[in-house]
């Protein structure tokens, strides 16, 4: 099935579009975290991906986690830890020349099943690491320091 912004980028074409999304800190009995490095940059990053209509935040994430790393995670494992929307940190133009404002809900992971296992089209590979393990998407960048920021704080971290 189409997304939802691929129709929309049948009307509206590169121009920028702003659009409710979800990023997830996956993170693993060892403290790594999740990178999965991107089919659309090449770039690593977390988990993450646009709302289709009808969907919450939380219900996006399930699918958005599944859909690009096979794993399943129940909403009730969800951690909200923060928000990312500030245009600086989270506007940015695809190598096709999409460009795009994420307004997104960030979200803790520490419990879900399955077997890390890429989509081979938005997740070319998936890595448990303690550091990332090449050149990091910007987006996801200002994800895991609101991420480090909210383990400091305990506080919710709205960017």
């Amino acid at each position: 099935m189409e997304s939802y912004l691929r129709r929309l980028r049948r009307v509206v074409g590169s121009d920028l579009l702003i659009t409710p999304a979800v990023q997830l800190v996956v993170v693993d009995d060892d403290d790594r975290v999740l990178y999965e490095r991107r089919g659309d940059n090449g770039l690593w990053g977390v988990p993450s991906g646009a709302a289709e209509p009808g969907m919450s935040f939380a219900a996006t994430a399930v699918a958005e986690l599944h859909e690009e790393v096979g794993l399943s995670v129940d909403e009730a494992d969800l951690v909200p830890f923060g928000t990312l929307s500030e245009a600086d940190l989270h506007l940015f133009t695809y190598p096709n020349g999409d460009q795009l404002h994420a307004f997104s809900v960030m979200f803790e992971v520490r419990r879900w099943s399955g077997v890390v296992t890429p989509d081979r089209a938005e997740t070319m590979e998936a890595v448990f690491s303690a550091a990332p393990p090449g050149p990091v998407f910007s987006p996801s960048a200002a994800a895991l320091a609101a991420y480090a920021d909210y383990r400091a704080t305990g506080q919710f971290q709205l960017r």
